[in-house]
């Protein structure tokens, strides 16, 4: 509770139990810790090259594993106290891996670590392995739950007839079950978007044309080789690059977390406006306040402040698109800084999912309210009169009804008063007969059903 209060950040602070997941994959020490992954596969896929000069036993092999898996956040403190020294947060990686060489007697491969590398290639795998399980194992995770959430909604208020507002006006129905499937299918499309992308990832030196590995080991087919490095990490080898990788793949998957956030975003305006014409009841619970005044308030909080999240995850991630695939020359270190805020811009996506869920659990449909709203509004069948006006071969259908209803008071009997007056297919005229907002639908319950 106590850290909480004195946090800069709410994602770190108040919000903490929704993003405590995220700082599994991506937080200062995550960084460190993927940073030696990546030096000490490195150093592993070395010794299977033939043609280099030294081969890891299976003993040695398995003492570089430990060094991965028994790091925790205590030796993260020893990789802070050696950038200390060196005021260089890659090399103290690789200097805090050649102490553990040499506790474990293996100080004849320092040599190799770090061999042929730029602080780039570490960092961008390292940023690229973060970025993928982050995804992988929250974000993704938490995205399925609320479509799947309004997919079970959409399904459950299938056959619940609504008046639609275009233009802030009456308009053709529709039902509860429909709106919510627009939602889960608009959402549900972005998602498999951004889990087709692939990450990239770029080990090639210092400006990207492997020149180093080429002077030592001019035989090797090191394209070959580090192609095979970089996919075993599930990225995409990024062949042409400066010093660093492009990003724009990155760029890429962050647009379309933007899109995603802004269909939330949306979807949280609607609900919004839905509640305050009391469509839905939200659930009154013990304790809870309102308003510091009005006792007899209950705001909408949940879809206001997955709004705000939304808001703060597109802030954040337009920063990363307006800049990282921009680089003076070969490499400046402007990209550095701003993607160390990978994790915040995530973080706060996943915040308005989870409200979002929050607020659909706590609301349920108010059917007096809907179906008195298009009792008092007949006139939204007039669409349905002039259309069948057309089908029937009437040149004026349009302008005819117009006349009729716009600006008007209308009934359901003086609608049905025209119907019966008017010279076409007597089917065609029982169906019209028949005719009241809460049938007039189409196929709106099949659609929601269909998500």
């Amino acid at each position: 509770m106590e850290e909480s209060l004195i946090n800069i950040s709410p994602v770190d602070g108040r919000y903490r139990e929704h993003t405590e997941e995220v700082r599994k994959y991506f937080s200062e020490y995550c960084l460190i810790k993927n940073r030696i992954i990546v030096e000490i596969k490195w150093l592993q896929k070395m010794s299977e090259v033939p043609e280099i000069d030294f081969k890891l036993s299976n003993e040695e092999y398995d003492v570089l594993e430990s060094i991965t898996s028994k790091f925790d956040l205590n030796e993260s403190k020893r990789v802070k106290e050696i950038e200390d020294i060196t005021k260089h947060d890659v090399k103290a990686v690789e200097y805090y891996i050649n102490e553990k060489l040499k506790e474990n007697g293996l100080e004849k491969y320092s040599p190799f670590v770090h061999f042929a590398c730029t602080s780039e290639d570490i960092n961008n795998l390292a940023y690229g392995i973060m970025i993928k399980e982050l995804l992988d194992n929250v974000y993704f995770k938490n995205a399925e739950n609320l479509i799947n959430l309004l997919k079970e909604k959409s399904r459950e208020y299938s056959g619940i007839p609504m008046l639609s507002h275009t233009h802030g006006q009456p308009a053709t129905p529709t039902t509860v079950g429909k709106e919510l499937a627009n939602f889960a299918y608009r959402m549900n499309k972005i998602l498999e978007k951004i889990k087709s992308e692939k990450l990239a990832g770029k080990f090639s030196g210092t400006v990207g044309n492997f020149n180093s590995h080429i002077i030592a080991y001019p035989n090797i087919d090191w394209l070959k080789i580090n192609k095979e490095f970089v996919e075993s990490f599930g990225l995409e080898f990024n062949k042409y690059t400066t010093q660093i990788e492009s990003h724009d793949n990155i760029c890429i998957i962050f647009s379309e977390i933007k899109l995603l956030n802004n269909i939330i975003l949306d979807f949280d305006n609607d609900m919004w406006m839905y509640i305050s014409r009391n469509y839905f009841i939200q659930e009154n619970i013990s304790g809870e306040v309102g308003s510091s005044i009005m006792p007899h308030k209950i705001n909408p909080i949940n879809f206001e402040n997955s709004m705000a999240n939304c808001k703060m995850s597109n802030g954040v991630l337009e920063v990363f698109l307006n800049n990282l695939q921009i680089s003076k020359m070969q490499r400046d270190l402007s990209d550095s800084s701003i993607l160390r805020n990978i994790g915040m811009a995530i973080a706060y996506s996943i915040i308005a999912i989870k409200q979002s869920v929050k607020g659909i659990k706590r609301v349920k449909v108010n059917e007096d309210v809907l179906t008195r709203e298009l009792e008092e509004n007949p006139e939204i069948i007039a669409e349905a009169i002039q259309t069948i006006l057309r089908k029937n071969g009437y040149q004026n259908a349009y302008d005819i009804l117009k006349e009729m209803t716009r600006g008007k008071v209308v009934t359901l009997e003086s609608m049905r008063d025209f119907i019966s007056k008017l010279e076409i297919n007597q089917d065609d005229k029982n169906r019209l007969m028949e005719l009241v907002p809460q049938k007039y639908l189409g196929l709106a319950k099949e659609l929601s059903e269909g998500v």
